[in-house]
Formats: C-alpha cells, structure tokens, sequence
C-alpha cells in the first residue's frame, strides 16, 4: 500500500490533479504556470507532498522559447561576467516584450559581440542557437553604432581619413561612416570592429578616447534603458 505521505515528483501530481499527460504536466511546469504553496516551480522533479499545487488561471501549453537578453553593460566589466548581471532584479521597466521572465532563462547565456572592458551600451546574450549563429557567422557584414567622446583637436582631414584609410593591426579597414553627433561625441557606423579598433582609430587621427557606447546592432536598438539593466527581445525583432 503507497504511504499518502511520500513525496511525489510535481509533474506526477500535475498529471493527476489535471488529468493530463505527464508531457503536458511538465510543458505547464517548464512555462512558469504551476505553483506550490504560492511559490512558482519550474522543475518537473520537484518533490510535494501536502503543498497546495496549482495552475495558473491564464496556463497555455505553448513551449518555452530560448530566451534573447539585451543588456547595457557597463564600462569596466568584461563581456564574460556579464551573464552575472542578467537576472529578475534588473529587467528594466521599459521592456515591452510581453515575454514572461522565468528562471530557465537565465541558464547558459552566450554573450556574443563582445565589447572592450572599458566600453559600455548594448550586449547580446542568449540561449538561442539561431541567434548565436546569425551574430557569430554575419559579424563581420553585421553594421554596429558607436558614440565615442574624444577630447583633443581633430584635423580638418580627420573624419574623411577616419571613414577610410586607416589600417589596424596590419588590416586595411573598410570604409565606415563617421559623424559628428555633438561637439565631443563622435558616431561611427560600422563593421567588423575588432577590439581595440576604436581607441586606435581615434589617436591615429589626433583625438583622445574618454568614453564608447555601442547604440545598435544591426537593426537593433539599445534605445533608453539604463545602465546594468537588460530587456528580451522581442519575436519578430531581427538583427
């Protein structure tokens, strides 16, 4: 005879209490949807007993997606600590995704498009393999956006010279586009950033580097979110 008192594993007593599949016990625990004693549980084998286990009222059996961060990293952190910043408590506000946070997530991010340490602004993590190809693969045709603040006189020759004919670290550099956006801000639209790039490009040319933000990658946008924050993105949003 069973002791009504051993601990049973949770997509065992979400099949019973539903009377569903255990495959369909453990899509509604893997999507956030089921809660024991008020608390949500994403992990099927997680033993219960005489918990209260239930299912949120708005549950659907749609399957979790890989999840895509897109964090404002702050200057002076490498991009492989950055997944240490990704988690519940710094989402910003102003994510519109409509993509509900659960704690699977945040398991083996990928940072892609690394920044230097003492750069700032968008960083891509992700668990999603479409995603780590497309930025990994397509990097060098992939146009980024970058504001660097200078300090220091630039020539009259300096913005042609740095939209084209600098070479870095024995490379010709393709061309680019390069801006003024104020008076010590410079913003340069280009591919294939190596690390280091920027900073050298700038004092090829006379200009002393105070600061790099990365704005955008490819059709994506940072946008406002503050510094150490992160957003989903969103479906149908593409690099």
């Amino acid at each position: 005879m069973s002791d009504p008192e051993a601990p049973v594993r949770l997509d065992r007593h979400v099949a019973d209490l539903l009377r569903c599949s255990r495959g369909e016990a453990r899509q509604y625990i893997a999507g956030g949807w089921v809660r024991v004693d008020g608390r949500v549980v994403e992990d099927p084998q997680a033993p219960v007993t005489g918990q209260a286990v239930e299912l949120d009222p708005d549950a659907r059996l749609d399957p979790v997606e890989p999840a895509t961060m897109l964090l404002h990293k702050p200057a002076g952190i490498a991009t492989a600590a950055t997944p240490a910043l990704v988690g519940p408590g710094t989402r910003t506000g102003g994510d519109a995704s409509g993509i509900r946070t659960l704690q699977r997530h945040f398991l083996h991010l990928a940072p892609l498009m690394p920044l230097d340490d003492e750069a700032s602004g968008l960083l891509v993590l992700t668990q999603d393999g479409r995603v780590r190809r497309r930025l990994t693969e397509d990097y060098a045709s992939i146009e980024q956006e970058f504001i660097v603040e200078v300090d220091g006189d630039l020539p009259p020759w300096g913005i042609p010279r740095l939209a084209h004919g600098l070479s870095f670290e024995g490379r010709r550099l393709p061309p680019c586009k390069v801006s003024w956006q104020n008076e010590v801000r410079l913003r340069f639209a280009i591919k294939d950033v190596r690390p280091g790039q920027l900073r050298h490009m700038c004092t090829e040319v006379g200009l002393g580097v105070v600061a790099i933000r990365r704005i955008r990658i490819g059709r994506v946008a940072m946008g406002r979110m503050p510094v150490g924050e992160w957003r989903h993105l969103p479906v149908g949003e593409r690099f």
